[in-house]
């Protein structure tokens, strides 16, 4: 079943956030807590997100927020999407990803983009089966600001 995220479910989130951390090989990156993401979530409304859950357990989650394109407005950015590896091919990741983009259109923004990473053939063969346009042109820019 997917369905909006709850304040009860932000530490399962968590959880699999440093899952996705360490499939990615980045084990030590995640320096988000609980109560920051809780906030983030339900108190500023920086982001949403959409869990799987499966006979009461959160299996996965989509996390996603409004951006803004000069050219054409306002997009929804999917930050991630992670199912537990022991979840795969049972259709949640493919339903959460299929929620987001009705969120998507039911927002009525210009488009939805996301990143892959250029090793992780199973995340670009998903995106290709859902008829994803993947662009190898632009290059991502990034700067940190914490401590």
């Amino acid at each position: 079943m997917i369905r909006a995220i709850i304040p009860s479910d932000v530490s399962a989130v968590l959880d699999l956030i440093q899952g996705l951390a360490n499939y990615e090989k980045e084990p030590d990156a995640v320096s988000n807590t609980v109560e920051k993401l809780h906030d983030d979530l339900f108190v500023h409304n920086y982001c949403d997100a959409f869990v799987a859950e499966k006979e009461g357990q959160i299996i996965g989650f989509a996390l996603f927020y409004t951006s803004y394109s000069t050219w054409k407005g306002p997009c929804v950015y999917l930050e991630d999407l992670f199912v537990l590896p022991e979840e795969r091919g049972t259709g949640a990741g493919s339903s959460l990803f299929d929620r987001v983009v009705q969120e998507a259109k039911k927002r009525g923004v210009a488009r939805m983009d996301w990143q892959i990473l250029d090793w992780n053939t199973p995340a670009i063969e998903f995106y290709k089966r859902k008829n994803a346009i993947l662009d190898d042109e632009w290059l991502n820019g990034r700067l940190f600001f914490e401590d």
